[in-house]
């Protein structure tokens, strides 16, 4: 029985050192290596991307590859890593615990709220998405501040970037808060609200598909939403550092507002001449 005990033992100190010397520093890197570190050493950026999230992301169900904003500007992020580009699905509602469980990297097209700030690291501002209305046929222009009247209905998707926009910014309006956007311009074609609050990006495609939806109106003063790059939170900056670095660049040469133009007209069918003057990003 000693014996048998024995060798048991002994073949089990064999397996563990086994496993250590195939696996010896996984453990270290998954604890102690910071983003940039571990980006350097795989030399592969993980981005999350969204199906059908256009023009952010979009996906060829043939190929399988993907284009949009995100992905655009993602090759062009890991080029200045020295890095491929390794795409993750995800969805807007995971994509924080997708970083925060180290499954992704970076996550494009992320309002750096303060809530999100909490649990994420945030880049510069990468560029700004302008709100608007789109109101019914024949509503007549209103400012922000006559906008913000019980007699106005207003229609946002619930829990996004247009729902904090209401509750801030017009908290007398008659605001209605639906299951997504979709169902926010249902509610404005059935005429059960005036207008529907969306950023240009989505305000533009939706009325170049369905110009019969309503009216684009940029109400005044030009407000708009932020729109970063959001990472795993951590205390090195040497990430953040390396993307603040590489956003800086493309804005000194107008790629960003490139990129932008170029996905609006091929995913989106929006030319750059039917964004209205005041519109900046």
């Amino acid at each position: 029985m000693r014996t048998n005990l024995a060798c048991l033992r002994a073949l089990g100190l064999s397996l563990t050192l086994a496993c250590s010397a195939a696996f010896p520093v996984a453990s270290v890197y998954a604890q102690d290596e910071s983003g940039l570190a571990r980006i350097e050493r795989t030399k592969t950026l993980r981005i999350g991307v969204i199906s059908g999230a256009i023009p952010y992301f979009s996906k060829n169900l043939g190929s399988g590859a993907w284009s949009g904003f995100g992905p655009d500007f993602a090759k062009s992020l890991g080029d200045s890593l020295g890095a491929k580009v390794a795409y993750v699905e995800t969805t807007w509602g995971n994509a924080v615990l997708d970083l925060q469980s180290n499954k992704i990297d970076v996550m494009f097209g992320m309002a750096p709220t303060p809530a999100r700030r909490d649990m994420l690291n945030f880049s510069d501002n990468l560029f700004n998405n302008t709100y608007t209305t789109v109101c019914k046929q024949g509503y007549p222009y209103k400012d922000w501040k006559q906008l913000n009247d019980p007699a106005v209905r207003i229609a946002v998707d619930v829990g996004s970037s247009h729902d904090n926009f209401a509750t801030a910014k017009l908290p007398q309006a008659s605001v209605s808060r639906l299951e997504n956007s979709g169902a926010a311009t249902m509610a404005l074609q059935a005429g059960k609200v005036d207008c529907q609050i969306l950023v240009v990006l989505l305000a533009q495609p939706l009325l170049s598909k369905r110009p019969d939806i309503g009216t684009l109106h940029i109400p005044e003063p030009v407000l708009s939403a932020p729109v970063s790059i959001g990472m795993q939170k951590e205390a090195d900056p040497g990430l953040t550092n390396a993307v603040n670095h590489w956003i800086a660049q493309e804005k000194q040469s107008g790629q960003i507002k490139q990129v932008i133009l170029d996905n609006m007209e091929k995913l989106a069918g929006v030319k750059a001449d039917a964004f209205p003057k005041n519109v900046q990003f």
